[in-house]
């Protein structure tokens, strides 16, 4: 997973569904447009069934080659073939994650609107920051707005680590965090929820990412 120019789509699944189900959406989506990660992320679930959905959907991302990444669980990622793992605050410590996923598999860290807590993520191994909430977001229906355009310019402007924007993004406003400088944007209702679809949002995100003006150099 990489910050190329332009942003990027970054996938984070639903809070709950059935994999068995959900696996033909997935697929749907990503053969609608350009993803360049996807995050399963299933709180609350037993070992047993975060497994159970790795096995369905990791290989319905790696076959498209998109990177697939499981939210919390390094060890699990690791068990599972997961292409690595993300991490918050609250979870398996960032440097403690980099050990067991190894120095080949992606490690994400989400760091708020903190730029301590990035420049933290980014030495303790990171291989991008996640920086949110940008916008309310009725994923997390008690997290605030913790996050300002400022932290994405700046670390566009310093850092050659990939950043990830979170938190309530959609199709109308998106642009002003692509033209910041973030390199993926991270979305669920946007795809998920979207009235025509997944493959629907897919597209409709990366369009309105292509008629964003892009972040200077």
């Amino acid at each position: 997973m990489s910050g190329d120019n332009p942003c990027r789509l970054y996938l984070i699944t639903p809070a709950a569904f059935d994999p068995a189900v959900f696996r033909d959406t997935l697929a749907a989506a990503l053969d609608a447009g350009d993803v360049g990660a996807v995050q399963l992320r299933l709180k609350n679930a037993s070992d047993d069934e975060v497994r159970r959905a790795i096995d369905l959907l990791r290989p319905v991302a790696q076959q498209r080659d998109v990177a697939f990444l499981l939210n919390d669980r390094p060890d699990l990622a690791v068990a599972g073939g997961c292409d690595g793992a993300h991490v918050g605050q609250d979870d398996t410590k960032a440097r403690d994650a980099r050990l067991i996923l190894g120095p080949d598999l992606t490690l994400g860290v989400s760091c708020h609107g903190s730029r301590e807590l990035a420049m933290e993520a980014g030495e303790a191994g990171a291989d991008y920051v996640a920086f949110g909430a940008f916008y309310p977001t009725g994923s997390k229906a008690d997290a605030p707005v913790e996050a300002e355009l400022e932290v994405l310019a700046w670390w566009h402007e310093i850092m050659e680590l990939p950043s990830v924007a979170i938190g309530g993004i959609t199709v109308d406003n998106c642009a002003p965090l692509v033209t910041t400088g973030a390199d993926f944007l991270a979305v669920i209702s946007a795809v998920w929820s979207h009235p025509e679809g997944a493959a629907a949002g897919v597209r409709s995100m990366n369009a309105a990412i292509a008629a964003a003006p892009p972040a200077s150099i």
